[in-house]
């Protein structure tokens, strides 16, 4: 069991084996659900969607038609020149 401090601001500090324990990066979400007794659930937030949900996403961009793998690199190749 580990033991917390609480700020002078009321917050608390998960430490690092805490934060590998429950599979959460920086950037990444958690839940805390209140329970009976003053006692909480700490979960990492997970993605929710299916692989399926993924598929035809960008369909609408592309006028419904597939894109070869030159214009693939060619879209790349321009956001990466954006980024300089």
């Amino acid at each position: 069991m580990s033991t917390l401090t609480v700020t002078a601001k009321g917050q608390v500090t998960l430490r690092k084996d805490l934060l590998e324990h429950l599979g959460v990066h920086p950037g990444d979400k958690i839940s805390i659900e209140k329970l009976p007794g003053g006692r909480v659930e700490v979960r990492a937030v997970r993605p929710t969607g299916e692989i399926p949900d993924a598929f035809g996403f960008l369909k609408g961009k592309t006028n419904g038609r597939s894109l070869s793998i030159e214009e693939m690199n060619a879209v790349i190749a321009d956001g990466w020149a954006s980024k300089r």
